[in-house]
């Protein structure tokens, strides 16, 4: 069994924000964590799960995604992305980009969830925040073109 542990921040919403992942296997670790100069806090939710999922070079082995987030557990326990997907108007949904992406890593493992209450004394959510937050605050902080593509054509 693979753990990943996840949080997303933003200082702001949008604002600079960042993701925090503790991938663990057995008694392997491995901490992953980047900021982004405008952002979502949702988003910063979603792309720690992908990125996490991303960096599993196994994905024969199951693997349990312990979060925070209500908007990613809800979204892939109830269905939500699944039925979002045959939905026309799809590409008009928050996070488009983002879900798809995370529809294909997840097709090919699996996954199942487990909520936390955030900021509730879990370590591995702590450690997480920790590692969004700093990202976040300190940098280097990339593009969410993602984000920000949305928001040009909006404008």
């Amino acid at each position: 069994m693979i753990y990943l542990f996840t949080d997303g921040s933003s200082r702001g919403n949008p604002g600079p924000g960042g993701y925090g992942a503790i991938l663990r296997f057995g008694q392997h670790e491995k901490e992953l964590t980047q900021g982004f100069r405008l952002t979502t806090n949702n988003r910063m939710e979603l792309l720690a799960v992908i990125v996490g999922l991303e960096a599993i070079n196994r994905p024969e082995l199951p693997i349990t995604v312990v979060t925070d987030s209500k908007y990613v557990v809800d979204s892939v326990e109830k269905k939500w992305v699944f039925n979002w997907l045959t939905k026309p108007d799809f590409g008009k949904k928050a996070n488009e980009d983002l879900w798809r992406r995370f529809v294909k890593v997840y097709k090919q493992r699996t996954v199942q969830f487990r909520w936390v209450r955030g900021h509730n004394g879990h370590p591995e959510n702590e450690r997480c925040d920790q590692l969004a937050v700093h990202s976040a605050t300190r940098g280097p902080l990339l593009t969410d073109e993602g984000y920000e593509l949305i928001e040009r054509q909006r404008a």
